[in-house]
């Protein structure tokens, strides 16, 4: 057989076989789901081990978060925002979304408490919260979020008078506020606290425990992977304790 003809044979014979046989080597966008998480600022610090977890489904998962505040999170959701998971940060926002009709069946996943950061090297020489009564640049969240609703609740149990700086509409934002040193004080969740290490101090805020918030998780109505979204869900719910306890939460019983 000529040389040049048997090489040519090879080479199409090799073509053919390559044509029909699958591709295995990479996962199908087709195999791959992604799921829309309106989830609260709190959460966002589970985010990267949460989006791991998903992918390794039998199905992987792909996560997409919008993180914000719980009760703009819930407006967005009966305004038509698409999603197929909520995560809360407290009972009331959720009770809210059950009562659109845009959520049912929710699940306690964790739970959280508040405590007191100032920058690091406590630039305005705050030690507890009475020295908030002469502190012109103490920032907590507005009371129409979670964490400002606690905050309110614990003002009022301390009977403190003091006048916050600004009132900001997510939890993050007040740690922003602390970790640049545009506010010598601020109230957020231990789990914000712990992730900004040491950019910050923490000071305990007294009887806060009694006004610990809680996380909550549902699948929306109008999920477009309801299963799926089911199935992260009882992750958080069932088979997260070792994630929740890393980032400063108390995993729900």
């Amino acid at each position: 057989m000529n040389k040049k003809f048997a090489a040519a044979a090879v080479a199409a014979t090799g073509l053919a076989l390559s044509a029909c046989s699958p591709d295995t080597s990479t996962t199908s966008d087709a195999e791959q789901t992604s799921l829309n998480l309106l989830a609260a600022s709190s959460t966002r610090v589970i985010n990267d081990e949460l989006e791991k977890r998903a992918s390794e489904f039998d199905t992987p998962v792909d996560l997409e978060f919008q993180n914000g505040g719980s009760s703009d999170l819930v407006n967005k959701l009966s305004e038509g925002a698409p999603a197929d998971l909520l995560l809360t940060a407290s009972k009331k926002t959720m009770d809210k979304a059950i009562n659109d009709g845009t959520v049912k069946d929710p699940k306690v996943l964790a739970t959280n408490v508040m405590v007191m950061v100032v920058p690091k090297g406590n630039p305005g020489n705050i030690h507890s919260i009475e020295d908030l009564q002469n502190e012109d640049r103490f920032v907590i969240c507005d009371p129409q979020v979670p964490c400002g609703d606690i905050s309110s609740q614990i003002i009022e149990e301390n009977n403190l008078d003091v006048k916050p700086a600004s009132q900001e509409q997510q939890v993050a934002d007040v740690l922003g506020k602390v970790v640049s040193g545009e506010a010598n004080a601020g109230w957020v969740y231990s789990t914000d606290a712990a992730a900004a290490g040491d950019d910050v101090e923490v000071i305990e805020i007294p009887d806060a425990d009694k006004f610990a918030n809680q996380i909550l998780g549902a699948v929306s109505a109008e999920a477009e992977h309801p299963e799926e979204a089911q199935k992260v869900l009882d992750l958080l719910a069932d088979d997260f304790d070792k994630t929740w306890e890393e980032y400063g939460f108390n995993p729900a019983d």
